[in-house]
């Protein structure tokens, strides 16, 4: 029983900490962009270790907002607290930003040591 309790946690520690350690092709980058015709604006995260991009998002009050995200280095999910957007790497998702407001972007999947401190902000202005 002591031999198989030390494995299971030799296994999750293997596990937590290589989460980050891989590395994955992506698409050019960009970030918060205009678009124009009524179509979707586009905003792109995109997460190394431990830390996105930049620190702040900003995109505009009652705009249909299309996000992803990039895994440029190891493996990540996000949630964008408070307004019901949960993405994984490679993936994305269109919500309307219909109220102004600074809203938490963290890391949703363990990444290892820095994991915790894996924060950005979306703000929503007029």
């Amino acid at each position: 029983m002591k031999k198989l309790m030390m494995f299971v946690m030799a296994v999750t520690v293997v596990i937590a900490l290589s989460a980050c350690g891989g590395k994955e092709a992506a698409p050019a980058s960009g970030s918060a962009a205009g678009a124009a015709g009524g179509s979707a604006q586009e905003l792109k995260l995109e997460a190394t270790n431990f830390q996105f991009d930049k620190t702040e998002y900003h995109v505009k009050k009652g705009q249909d907002i299309k996000v992803s995200l990039d895994n440029k280095q190891g493996m990540h999910a996000v949630e964008i607290k408070g307004l019901n957007v949960k993405l994984e790497g490679g993936k994305s998702q269109t919500f309307k930003a219909d109220k102004e407001g600074t809203y938490e972007i963290v890391c949703t999947l363990p990444c290892g040591s820095g994991h915790i401190n894996m924060k950005s902000k979306l703000i929503v202005e007029a």
